[in-house]
């Protein structure tokens, strides 16, 4: 009979080098990170281990992730290879151990510029896909809008407007993603100066705007 894997050496080494005070940062950390979840548009589970593993010293093996954050191996692997697909953690090998190991990116920049990089090409690009769809579904190849019915005339201006407030958002991430790779502080800070001014410029008349 082949002899089984000898026990994981992280474990112990782990579990007597963390600290009560670290470990409950951390539990505390896992926590709030799981809550956040849905802003950031993933479930509760892969934000826990993303944030399981942005806190590890060292990686960690599937076994590891389980034992402190009870999951089950299915919930745990399916989550890893989500993290996988994100970019925000790398699979990697130890030379005493035949099992995977995983450790997240710790740059906190390119961590944000992959959430926002995944949430445009899941989220907000499919959006636009499919509202200009709706749009299309209302004017024949070989037709203008104005010759259908006003209704559908009405209703094609508010899906256009949805339309173009969506690219605008895809604009401002596709500018702001450079920045944010790139560690630009001072000028998404210009940026943000820019946005404020305009947003106290704003006119207090309603009627002022059309």
């Amino acid at each position: 009979m082949a002899a089984s894997e000898s026990p994981d050496p992280d474990t112990s080494v782990s579990d007597r080098s963390v600290s009560p005070r670290a470990r409950e940062a951390v539990d505390r950390f896992v926590s709030l990170w799981g809550e956040m979840a849905s802003t950031w548009g993933i479930n509760r589970t892969m934000a826990r281990i993303h944030a399981l593993l942005y806190c590890a010293e060292n990686p960690l093996n599937t076994d590891q992730i389980m034992e402190r954050l009870g999951v089950s191996r299915g919930n745990a692997n399916m989550n890893l290879r989500s993290l996988v697909d994100w970019n925000l953690v790398a699979k990697t090998q130890r030379a005493d151990s035949r099992k995977d190991y995983y450790k997240a990116e710790k740059d906190v920049w390119q961590i944000t510029a992959r959430i926002i990089e995944e949430r445009q090409r899941r989220e907000v690009h499919p959006v636009r896909s499919q509202l200009e769809e709706c749009a299309d579904r209302l004017v024949d190849e070989d037709e203008s809008i104005e010759d259908r019915p006003e209704p559908e005339q009405v209703l094609h201006r508010r899906l256009s407007k949805l339309i173009d407030l969506v690219k605008v958002f895809e604009g401002v991430s596709e500018a702001l993603l450079p920045l944010v790779r790139n560690k630009s502080v001072h000028q998404i800070e210009q940026l943000l100066e820019v946005a404020l001014r305009l947003k106290d410029a704003e006119p207090t008349d309603p009627d002022a705007s059309h």
